[in-house]
């Protein structure tokens, strides 16, 4: 995403934690440093998050990760207010929504922020249709007005011609899809994705994650999205933050994590993921004048095979295949920025350039 871009969501120095003493654990957690085993040793309290610190920025996709308790549920749940934080501010589009009213946040939860479960969350008894109205029904919409939103919605998710149907009629990959599609009717800016696809056959999963990256970048939407499984973060993400113990231990690209993880626990977290898929071609390619500068002599490149600055290596090793010469590595103005010959390209895969 582009540093410019603009500030969507914010949390400051946000805590939570559950407990009659909370107040005298996070004391103790912020002057003594205490652990999350130590506060519930000694205060009987659990840490949900631990002074995060985040920013998303307008139409990224910006995934959480981490295994069971590590807070990352708790966390998304501060940024529609689900949970009051124990310390700490957070702001949405620029409003502190910690100083809002109770109606207030039940008007942004209909119209500005939508939200989608891992269990789906419909509502048995009503059609397909009405459960994806049902956030315009609480904005006062007309029956008319939130019937077309709805169709519309539908249509969206590839559900149309199901809306008088039942949730129980559907199977599990299409009653997600009824999920997004609710959480889409009121046209939200903002969506919260709770480990959505998590329940779904891999490949009912994976056919998901490509139709919610399109509607996420055709529809401009800023999303939070939970998972624990690192591809699904990594497939779908613009940046990864990765929780432990209620704490965020490092945000970045995908490629960033893997090239420079934070700490032990990250590089073990990300030892297992292919770099083929992960490091681009600007990662690993080398100017011009070096590549020249060890050749000897000047370089004509009217010969080199053309690779784009973005391109993944897997995709670099498809053109590479094809091509006795190196790669001429250009950007999106055609400018070339650097070479990637086949020994750097093998030194790549390998791991030996980051």
């Amino acid at each position: 995403m582009d540093s410019d871009q603009q500030e969507v969501i914010k949390l400051e120095n946000v805590w939570k934690i559950f407990g009659e003493n909370a107040e005298e654990a996070l004391i103790a957690a912020r002057d003594q440093g205490l652990s999350k085993n130590d506060l519930f040793n000694n205060y009987g309290c659990v840490v949900g998050v631990a002074e995060a610190n985040l920013s998303v920025q307008k139409g990224e996709i910006f995934c959480v990760m981490g295994l069971s308790g590590s807070g990352k549920s708790t966390l998304v749940r501060h940024i529609n207010r689900l949970l009051e934080p124990t310390a700490g501010t957070v702001f949405v589009e620029g409003e502190d929504i910690l100083a809002k009213t109770e109606a207030d946040i039940r008007r942004m939860r209909a119209s500005r922020i939508g939200m989608v479960f891992q269990n789906f969350g419909l509502l048995p008894h009503r059609t397909v249709r009405e459960n994806v109205a049902l956030p315009l029904e609480i904005q006062g919409a007309s029956l008319n007005d939130r019937y077309y939103q709805a169709e519309t919605a539908l249509q969206a998710v590839d559900l149309h011609g199901w809306g008088d149907r039942y949730p129980g009629d559907l199977s599990g990959g299409m009653q997600q899809r009824v999920g997004l599609a609710r959480a889409l009717a009121a046209d939200p800016p903002i969506l919260l994705m709770d480990e959505p696809f998590s329940a779904l056959d891999p490949l009912i999963r994976r056919q998901l994650q490509d139709q919610f990256v399109n509607l996420s970048h055709s529809m401009n939407k800023t999303t939070v999205f939970i998972t624990h499984d690192l591809d699904e973060a990594i497939r779908i993400g613009h940046r990864i933050a990765i929780m432990k113990d209620g704490a965020i231990v490092q945000i970045g690209s995908a490629e960033e994590i893997v090239t420079n993880p934070q700490d032990d626990y990250v590089a073990d977290f990300v030892a297992n993921i292919s770099r083929l898929k992960v490091i681009h071609a600007h990662r690993i390619m080398e100017s011009v004048a070096s590549y020249a500068a060890r050749q000897k002599k000047d370089v004509s490149l009217d010969d080199f095979a053309i690779a784009r600055s973005d391109m993944t290596i897997a995709e670099l090793i498809d053109v590479a295949a094809v091509s006795e010469h190196p790669l001429s590595v250009r950007d999106e103005d055609g400018k070339t920025v650097g070479i990637i010959d086949k020994a750097r390209l093998l030194h790549g895969i390998r791991g030996d350039i980051q």
